[in-house]
Formats: C-alpha cells, structure tokens, sequence
C-alpha cells in the first residue's frame, strides 16, 4: 500500500446516518480533516429493528464501532392469525449461514458516533445548497452551507464531497440534477415503531409475524429491550397513501375483516407511539456514484430498502471501502473513487436484486405468493423444516454474499 505524503486533506460529509457518520470515521483514520452536516436540530435515535449481517459486522469492527448484540437464543417466532392461532415460525436472521446481530438503527448510529473522534466537526441544523466543480478532475468542491439556526450561508471549500443524507439525497439532486428516473418504488408501504412491551400473550423475547395477501405484520424480538413492529402493505397509488394520517391507512388496509386481539393492540400501540415511520419501499438506481469529488454512499446511492436487509451492513462496508481506496490511491480522488465504484458495484447490484427477491418473504403481493408463503410456514412450524431450510440457505448465494468481507472481494 502507498504511503500518504500529502497535506491533510479536506472533506465535507453530509448526514449524521450510519452511511456518514461511517464515513466521516473512516476519513479521519486516512488522515483527512472532516466536517460533517446534519439538517436535523440534534442527532436522532431509536429507529426500527434491523439485522447486521457478517459484512456489516467485519467493516464496523475495523472502523472501531463496538455495535450491541441484542441476540438471544431464548428468541423465538412465531407465525399467528387474526383468531390467534399461532405455529413456530422463522425469524430473518435465523436462516442466514454466519454471525448475525438483530439490533435497532439507533443501536449502530450510537456506536459509530461514539468512535468519532473530538476534532471530527459536527454541524446541525445544517445543509448544501449549492455544489461547483470544474468538469473532470477538479482540484476542490465550493459548497455554499446553509447554516438553519443562524439564517446565514457560508462558501467553503472542500478537496471531497460525501453525500450519506438517504433515499431523499440533497447532494444528489445537487450534483447530479433532479431525481427522475432514479428513484425506483417498488409499490409498498413500511410502518414501523417501538413497542412499550411485550405482545400481550406473548414472552418479550417473542417474534410475531402474521401474513396475508398483501399486507403482513411483523413483531422483531430482542434479547434486552421492548420489541418493535413492522407493518407492510401493498399499494398501487403511493402518493395517496401519505393525505391522511398513517394509522388511517394501516386501519383502512387492515380492514374490514376484525382485527383480532394481536393485529388490534399493534395498530393501537402504533397510534399511540410518540415516534414511527411511516414511508414507502424505493431503491435508487444510478449510472454512477461519484462525480469529479463527489461521491455517493449509502442509501443516497442504491437504497437497497429494508427487504434487503443489507442497508446497513452495506453502507459501514461502502465507508470502510472508501477510505481504503482513498488510501491506496493518495492525492487522486477522482482515480480513488473509480476504483471504489468498480470494486464495489457487483456487491451492491446482488442485493439490489435480492432485496426484491426477499420482499416476498415480508409480505405476499397475491394469493400465489400467499399459497407459497402458507406452505413455507408450515414447513418451518416443524424443527425439521426448520433445521432443512436453514441448511439450505445457508449454502445459498444470498446468504453468503450478506457475510462476505467485500474489502477482500
């Protein structure tokens, strides 16, 4: 590996996320001075339930983010309908050959800002508003700042320019124009919150997953901590999904047939949450990621969205990546971020793809998935079907590329 010889460089990472507070922590380990923008007032928390996979795991700990296991053996599923019958089921993570971690987003988001170090500048309340770069290899980025609180916008310049700021990316739009065509809905909604406990008739170390034709609910368990809840639905008008209030639209799609006592205490806990996400499953698709030095990581890159299970994982990888190439090819960005893109896209385009495949596992689109999903649960409601299905997956594709060290690829 070269040695870098260059006066500390300059970068600019927009969004406090796991993909860019990742990312700020990377860059300062290669020797470079970071600023990071957060629009939001102040740092958020909580978040709904997600699973780090070996990729993910690998990458944080070479970054130094010591992220909680929230796994326990005593966890169990269980698949229920509405008249509360209820058969053994198979979690998510259950099936996946390697070392999982069931955790919240606001787990991850905590263990990566607590590696940051104390010279890593973090501004709030704070967003671009304008990017300018000569065509082709640029010596810096001008960045006009929009600083919220105080009302004021301020020129900087910066050597690198890191867009982590999601699905809804501002650097996006600003470096590579306006997002149509990009943005990809794939015709479902996701609800999801925290729960203040245990499912009542159920242990908290319980999962729930209740399945129908074109809605499904899920309750993920852990190990030392409430549970939380996912709804998902399809729907073939998104937009109107978001003129009322979400809990009116997972009511009136949970109707009209009762609700039962289960499905009824998630949608009451869900209207009364003080927090939830309420949004709609899109996957951004791109030609490129980076532009001159400007570059792209995370969900304002692919989105590979929560079917996916990899959108965490996937985003500590990409940092991890990023300032290893930025490393290897020292003074060069635009070269630096050629050969991340190359070296990184196979890996991502899979689960792209997978990420639509395993949308059938959280919720049917028509009764012939539904009767698919009807016999899997039977089969996984025996230990032999269990034990078989696992054994299966873990020999599959998709489940090794969610353990791979992809720095090693």
């Amino acid at each position: 590996m070269k040695t870098n010889t260059t006066p500390r460089q300059r970068a600019l990472v927009v969004g406090l996320g796991v993909s860019g507070t990742a990312s700020a922590l990377r860059l300062h380990k290669a020797g470079w001075d970071v600023v990071v923008l957060e629009k939001a007032a102040e740092r958020r928390r909580g978040g709904y339930f997600l699973t780090l996979f070996g990729t993910g795991i690998t990458a944080a700990e070479r970054l130094g983010i010591e992220v909680p296991d929230r796994f326990s053996t005593d966890i169990a599923y269980y698949n229920v309908d509405r008249a509360g019958r209820r058969r053994r089921g198979m979690g998510f993570a259950e099936a996946v050959a390697g070392e999982s971690r069931p955790v919240v987003r606001g787990d991850v988001e905590q263990a990566a800002f607590d590696a940051l170090p104390e010279d890593v500048e973090i501004r709030y309340s704070s967003v671009p508003v304008a990017l300018r770069q000569n065509a082709g290899d640029a010596e810096s980025v001008q960045v006009d700042i929009e600083d919220r609180a105080a009302g004021t916008v301020t020129t900087e310049r910066f050597d690198l320019v890191v867009g982590a700021d999601g699905l809804r990316s501002t650097v996006r739009r600003l470096a590579f124009g306006p997002d149509d065509g990009r943005i990809h809905r794939l015709g479902y909604m996701l609800a999801a919150c925290a729960l203040p406990g245990p499912v009542p008739g159920f242990r908290g170390t319980d999962g729930i997953i209740m399945s129908e034709v074109g809605r499904s609910a899920w309750v993920f368990a852990f190990a030392d901590r409430p549970p939380t809840v996912l709804f998902n639905y399809r729907t073939d008008d998104v937009d109107r999904e978001f003129t009322r209030p979400a809990i009116d639209s997972l009511r009136a799609v949970f109707g009209p047939e009762p609700t039962g006592s289960t499905l009824g205490w998630l949608l009451d806990q869900f209207e009364q949450a003080p927090d939830h996400l309420f949004d709609t499953a899109e996957q951004v698709r791109l030609d490129t990621w980076h532009q001159g030095r400007v570059v792209l990581v995370g969900d304002s890159a692919w989105c590979l969205t929560l079917y996916s299970g990899m959108g965490a994982s996937s985003g500590l990888a990409g940092a991890d990546m990023l300032g290893t190439m930025l490393e290897l090819y020292p003074g060069e960005v635009p070269r630096a971020l050629r050969a991340w893109e190359e070296k990184l896209r196979p890996f991502i385009e899979f689960h792209q793809g997978s990420g639509m495949a395993m949308r059938k596992l959280f919720v049917p689109a028509d009764r012939g998935e539904y009767g698919i999903r009807f016999v899997f649960d039977h089969v996984v409601g025996t230990t032999l079907g269990r034990t078989l299905l696992s054994e299966a997956e873990h020999r599959s594709k998709r489940s090794r590329m969610k353990t791979v060290d992809i720095g090693l690829m």
